[in-house]
């Protein structure tokens, strides 16, 4: 309990609660004056990249605000394609009239083991994304693990890189996620986000759990 302050002078907690009040007020200031010059819009190009984990996630996080927003939405999915995932359940099911699904990836490289079959499929994933992206009804596609197939040269990343600068409509926000993101891309990118490793359960012999992994 605070002391009881002498006759005429504020005590110690409302001496504090005037201190915190002014403190937030200068930064309520700093940060509307900060504000009122953001006045701009545009298609953002998003890169979530990382060894850690929430890539996918916040990719489909984003995807899920279009959703809320009755924002027409895309996904394509370049590698887990094979999964019964839970995001692509819950689109597919529910809503489908607003986000269109494509999984075109049939698992990681190590899974398929055959690289002209990976190469073939990126390349139609790519193509299906490029349709998605020109399409002026659609506002937002998210480009699922697509950083591995360009990591792994299943796709050009000079022509991915001038497809985005020169094509993509300028209203329209375009996300790409996995790791290892390469340079020309996010030098391209309005917005990037690594994800960094501290900790994960796989190292200690937990495997992908549902509701979290998939």
């Amino acid at each position: 309990m605070s002391e009881t302050a002498p006759e005429g002078m504020p005590d110690q907690d409302t001496a504090t609660e005037d201190r915190h009040a002014m403190k937030m007020a200068k930064k309520k200031a700093a940060r509307d004056k900060i504000m009122a010059t953001k006045e701009g819009e545009k298609g953002l190009i998003i890169v979530n990249t990382g060894a850690g984990k929430g890539k996918s996630s916040a990719g489909f996080g984003m995807i899920l605000r279009c959703i809320a927003h009755e924002m027409p939405c895309a996904v394509v999915q370049f590698i887990k394609g094979a999964w019964d995932t839970g995001e692509r359940r819950l689109i597919e099911e529910h809503f489908s009239g607003l986000c269109q699904f494509h999984a075109m990836g049939e698992g990681f490289t190590w899974e398929t083991q055959d690289r002209a079959r990976d190469v073939a499929m990126a390349k139609r994933g790519w193509e299906k994304a490029k349709e998605l992206i020109r399409d002026p009804e659609i506002r937002f596609v998210l480009l699922d693990e697509i950083n591995i197939a360009l990591r792994y040269d299943y796709l050009d990343i000079d022509e991915v890189v001038a497809f985005l600068r020169d094509e993509k409509p300028a209203m329209t926000h375009v996300a790409l996620t996995g790791r290892n993101a390469k340079e020309p891309l996010i030098e391209l990118a309005d917005l990037v986000t690594e994800m960094t490793l501290v900790k994960h359960p796989f190292r200690s012999g937990i495997k992908g759990q549902k509701g979290v992994e998939f």
